[in-house]
């Protein structure tokens, strides 16, 4: 439940920075300043390992937010949504640690954006998560192309090429559509 207030407060100082700023170019690395609380430590006294992927939510709130994504996706009836994530970790958080959510658009491909997510702290780097995101319609009508969105949003895709690994991951990480049939076969 905690998240949820950290949630509000990230998206209301993201939309105040919005005002006072103007949108940030597609390419700007997000920085949101969290620190590890008591309903986030394991028992083993460090950062619970699924609390990485809702923490790293207030960095793509405030990234989505502060481009101007958050407020387009609402005015055309979209919203984001998590296809594919992998985290990798480095070093543990611990109680009371103050530590830096760094995100990054790393680019798309005709259905989704990439993401990078990282937990830093003193500008070293702990954990870090790549997200394969999409954009869906609310009246349920699918993904929303990237031309589109790009369209939407007035500007060109100034975002870089996808380095080759980010296509490798996510074409070895894909399930099948949720229009064909998905039996769990174990082998």
């Amino acid at each position: 439940m905690n998240v949820i207030w950290r949630t509000l407060l990230t998206i209301w100082r993201a939309k105040r920075m919005l005002r006072r700023t103007g949108p940030l170019e597609p390419t700007t690395v997000g920085k949101v300043t969290v620190r590890t609380l008591p309903t986030d430590i394991d028992l083993l006294g460090h950062m619970n390992n699924g609390r990485y992927g809702s923490l790293f939510d207030l960095g793509r709130f405030d990234l989505l937010i502060r481009t101007g994504l958050w407020d387009l996706a609402a005015k055309h009836g979209w919203y984001a949504v998590v296809a594919s994530e992998t985290i990798t970790f480095r070093k543990s958080l611990n109680l009371w640690q103050r530590f830096t959510i760094e995100s990054r658009l790393l680019g798309h491909d005709d259905k989704s954006t990439y993401l990078m997510h990282r937990a830093v702290v003193d500008g070293e780097l702990y954990t870090e998560m790549i997200v394969r995101a999409r954009f869906l319609r609310r009246n349920g009508r699918g993904v929303v192309p990237i031309e589109e969105l790009f369209e939407a949003l007035h500007r060109p895709d100034n975002l870089p090429e996808l380095e080759p690994w980010v296509r490798d991951w996510a074409e070895a990480s894909a399930l099948p559509s949720t229009r064909r049939p998905a039996p769990s076969i174990w082998r």
